[in-house]
């Protein structure tokens, strides 16, 4: 709530309020601007309580605008390590369909925050240190990719802190994130993953973050995209 800078006798008045106790409550209200409240009698005080109680309460003009969801840390984290994969996989000269594992495990994961926005405050990044374990059982679950390709998973962390200051982990936890195993899927299987990455996580997103614990937004329609 703003703090006022002026008394509000006039807001009283609208609401029915005596002129003498309108004028007692300005009186008082200056009082205390001058003095302070301690140097108040005890009643007096309880009026200016219950005078205040009785106003709306002020909105500050600098309205707390909401951040959008995309903006939030560990948004933008996941968000860096999709971008440098589909980079790395415009140098790979992959056939037409192919498509690298984990990019498609990030992006349904984007997708279901996207849909889901969960607030991502500390219990929420808290809990969502086990989509890490998640994550690696999810690539494991490729059988037999078409293809495997090197990909650092340290990289761009690393590049990242060569222009900003930043305490964001790598993607792969211990001596995993040395591992540049990196599967490619076919067009079919590519296809296939998705279909079961995405009903995982969606159902994971909506469980474990604390802050979507009472949400009753249904699963989204596989059409639905944000944008």
């Amino acid at each position: 709530m703003a703090k006022e800078s002026t008394h509000r006798a006039n807001e009283l008045i609208e609401q029915g309020w005596s002129k003498d106790d309108v004028a007692r409550y300005s009186e008082l209200w200056d009082y205390r601007q001058r003095w302070g409240a301690i140097n108040l009698e005890r009643e007096d005080r309880l009026f200016l309580r219950k005078a205040e109680a009785a106003l709306p309460k002020i909105v500050s003009s600098k309205a707390s605008i909401k951040k959008p969801i995309q903006e939030k840390s560990y948004y933008r984290w996941l968000s860096l390590y999709l971008d440098a994969m589909n980079n790395a996989e415009s140098s790979f000269g992959l056939i037409d369909g192919h498509r690298g594992a984990w990019p498609i495990v990030l992006e349904e994961e984007l997708r279901a925050l996207d849909y889901y926005e969960p607030v991502l405050g500390l219990p929420d990044t808290i809990k969502a240190r086990a989509l890490v374990a998640i994550r690696e059982e999810l690539i494991q679950s490729t059988k037999t990719p078409a293809d495997s390709q090197s990909f650092d998973f340290e990289a761009p962390i690393e590049d990242l802190k060569k222009t900003a200051a930043t305490n964001w982990r790598y993607l792969r936890d211990g001596d995993l994130s040395k591992d540049k195993s990196y599967p490619i899927l076919d067009s079919k299987e590519a296809v296939s993953f998705r279909d079961e990455i995405r009903t995982k996580l969606t159902v994971l997103v909506r469980e474990l973050f604390p802050s979507l614990a009472e949400t009753d937004r249904p699963a989204p329609p596989d059409n639905w995209s944000r944008n």
